[in-house]
Formats: structure tokens, C-alpha cells, sequence
């Protein structure tokens, strides 16, 4: 396995960081208990989670949101030095029951929703607690000044953002520092070759402050995995997947011939291309089987020619680069 700081801070996480948003839901427990040994196993040390991971919301909210902190947590509890060789990660902001204050970010809910992770996870602290988008109806003071005491108490070790804009993540920092307090290192970002609008702003401000990137959907729901060349069933089956494909047949055919003629995986060429971005700390994978989170793990021995980087951008082509120089001279 590779590792690599997570942002600028002195911590060293796994290049590939395991996502378990498919626990609970897709995954039963019994497999997920499987994947995360794998993972062990493989040296993945990065377990990426949210208090919303699960499934869909039940109408009482006793079930559902909640089940992949609980499954991880089961997992955590067996022992054999599990919670020392990992770095947890959980998130708070999306809704976790029905009361006015069950949501976003305010320090009364930033409080309880830690407090409620701890419990769920059967851990004593969370080593990257993330806010799970940007809440602007909070003031960062507030923000800053919940999570400086979750830091002081011991339950949190760092802070990171996730779905945040470049001028969110230079706004949240700046406050962070008038307070003296470290602030994010890292943001999670939907970023694969078929979504690169974060090249415009929020790569360059990760550069600037030293925030490690970690992106989520790396094979684009499926669309970068070969979704060509597999036989029929699965998502690509649904309306929705079909539409897309649909909609990226010309470049979805000229990218599957192209890893076939470097041959590799399209999977594979997908993760490899994003380890290729030096702001890139660890991409999340989500393997709904420990086959699938295998497979995954050919991505870090992938290297990729500047000849085919330049045909994947020629492909997918991005923004144009960074702002202001891809619309403005």
C-alpha cells in the first residue's frame, strides 16, 4: 500500500481510503465485517464514513441512517488492536431526525451529532470529523469554535470539509486562523474524469492552504468501470444509467478502446489517473464485495504515459484549466 499526508498535517493515511456508504445498505454486515479485513489487510488504513450512511430514512428514523457507524463500530468492538491501526473518519450535516435542530451545522448540533458517532462508532474519538457540506446559515465562529472544543475534549483529532467551494474553503480557513486553530485538512469533492469542474477553484485553493483532496464517486457511478464491456444487469440497467451511457456513448467507446490498448482497466485508469494530481491525498473506494475491493487495489500500480494523459483529457476534457486563465486571459 502507499500513503501520503493527509493535507499538510503530519498524519499518513492509505492512497486509497475504503468508503462504506454501501454498508447497511447494498452490504450486509457479514460482508461489510469482510471488506473491512480486507481492507486491514491490505493496508488500507483510511475508513470513511457519515452519520447519514445506511440506508433510506424510515418514517419513525429508528432505522436506516446510522447502520454504517453502527456496523463499523460492531467491527471496532471485536478488537485485535482494530481502532490502532485505522484513521476514522465520519461527517455531520445531513438530517438525523426529525427536530429542528437534527441538521447542519449549529454547535448544538455539531455536539450531539459527535457524541452520537462516538457512541454508534464504540470509539472514544474520530480522528477526521467532516462537515458534510457547507452550512450558510452558521457563522464560521460558531463552527470554529464547536469543533475547537470537540479538539480540546479529545473526541476529534482533525477537521475536514466536504462539497465545499473554493471561496467556502478560503473563507473557512481564514477564520480558522484569526483563531489560531488549525482548520481543514482535507475536502472530499466529486471529482472523476467525467466531472472536473472542481479544477476551476477548489484545486487550487486545496494547493494554497495545504488541504489534502479525497474524492468521492472515482468511477463516476459506474460510467469509468467498463460499463461497455460488462454484460447487462446491475445499475446500468436502470433508466437513469442507460440515459448516460447513452449521453457518453462516442467518449465512453473511445476510452474503453483506449484501455484496451494500454492494457489495463477502465476502473483501473480511472483511479490511477486521479493518484496522478499532486493535490490528491486518497480517493475513497465504496466495494460493495471484497472482490470488487481487490480489484482496486491494481490502481496504485498504474502508470500513466503523458500521451495517454493527454488522450484522457482530449476524452474528457475538463474546464480549461484554473481560474481565471480558462475563461479570461
Amino acid at each position: 500500500m502507499q500513503y501520503a499526508h493527509l493535507g499538510r498535517s503530519g498524519l499518513k493515511v492509505s492512497r486509497l481510503a475504503l468508503g462504506t456508504m454501501n454498508f447497511g445498505d447494498v452490504t450486509d454486515e457479514a460482508e461489510s465485517f469482510r471488506i473491512m479485513d480486507a481492507a486491514l489487510e491490505a493496508g488500507i488504513n483510511l475508513i470513511d464514513t457519515a452519520d447519514v450512511y445506511g440506508g433510506p430514512q424510515s418514517p419513525d428514523m429508528e432505522q436506516g441512517y446510522g447502520l454504517s457507524e453502527e456496523i463499523i463500530g460492531r467491527w471496532l468492538a471485536q478488537g485485535g488492536g482494530r481502532r490502532e491501526q485505522i484513521v476514522l473518519a465520519t461527517k455531520v450535516y445531513q438530517p438525523m431526525g426529525t427536530g429542528p435542530n437534527d441538521k447542519y451545522l449549529s454547535a448544538y448540533r455539531i455536539r450531539k451529532a459527535a457524541e452520537d458517532s462516538l457512541r454508534r462508532l464504540r470509539t472514544d474519538h474520530i480522528d477526521l470529523y467532516q462537515m458534510h457540506h457547507v452550512d450558510r446559515s452558521t457563522p464560521w465562529e460558531e463552527i470554529w469554535q464547536a469543533m475547537e472544543q470537540l479538539v480540546r475534549e479529545g473526541k476529534v483529532t482533525y477537521v475536514g470539509s466536504s462539497n465545499f467551494a473554493g471561496w467556502q474553503i478560503a473563507t473557512a480557513q481564514n477564520a480558522a486562523t484569526a483563531r489560531r486553530f488549525m482548520g481543514l485538512v482535507s475536502e472530499q469533492s466529486l471529482y472523476n474524469l467525467t466531472a472536473r469542474t472542481i479544477e476551476l477553484e477548489v484545486v487550487p485553493a486545496l494547493r494554497h492552504y495545504g488541504i489534502g483532496l479525497i474524492p468521492w464517486s472515482p468511477l463516476g457511478g459506474g460510467l469509468l468501470g467498463g460499463v461497455l464491456g460488462k454484460t447487462e444487469g446491475g445499475r446500468r440497467t436502470t433508466p437513469h444509467m442507460r440515459k448516460t451511457i447513452e449521453r457518453h456513448r462516442p467518449r465512453l467507446e473511445a476510452y474503453e478502446a483506449l484501455c484496451d490498448e494500454i492494457g489495463e482497466r477502465p476502473a483501473d485508469v480511472a483511479l490511477a489517473w486521479l493518484l496522478h494530481n499532486p493535490v490528491l491525498t486518497a480517493t475513497i473506494v465504496g466495494p460493495r464485495t471484497t472482490q470488487q475491493l481487490a480489484t482496486s487495489r491494481r490502481a496504485l500500480d498504474v502508470t500513466l504515459s503523458e500521451d495517454t494523459l493527454r488522450k484522457l483529457d482530449e476524452i474528457w476534457p475538463g474546464p480549461g484549466g484554473e481560474a481565471p486563465e480558462a475563461y479570461a486571459w
